[in-house]
This record gives structure tokens, sequence and C-alpha cells, in this order.
């Protein structure tokens, strides 16, 4: 299993928690597709880190609506 620093992953993302936060995301949006089945596939949370940190992912932040008083 590979580690990843947070000076990798926050290359292409504005902070580390964001980073985590995305790569999750990803993770989940990556387990509804079918997968390979053989012993060599890698986990979905490493995929989407890798990906994230090749910089193969895009993704735009939406502010919060606050809700009304």
């Amino acid at each position: 299993m590979r580690v990843f620093t947070p000076t990798e992953v926050t290359e292409h993302a504005a902070n580390k928690y964001l980073s985590v936060l995305v790569a999750a995301k990803y993770a989940r949006v990556l387990n509804d597709f079918p997968r390979d089945r053989s012993k060599n596939e890698k986990k979905l949370t490493t995929r989407a880190l890798e990906e994230l940190s090749n910089g193969d992912i895009e993704y735009r932040v939406v502010p919060r609506r606050r809700a009304a008083e």
C-alpha cells in the first residue's frame, strides 16, 4: 500500500483536509462503477488519492447556503 504525504495531495487541492474530502467523495463515485475483481485491484481510496495527486480529478467547492432566518 502506498503512503501519501500531505504535500503530495495538496499540490492539486487547497489544503490537506479538502484533498481528503475530495478523494473520499471520488472513491464513493468509483464504488458505483463495475470493478475488476482480480487480486491486484487497488483499493478505491488508494486509487482516488493517486488520481488526485496526479491532478486527474477536477472539482469545485460550492459554498453552503444559509438557512432562512
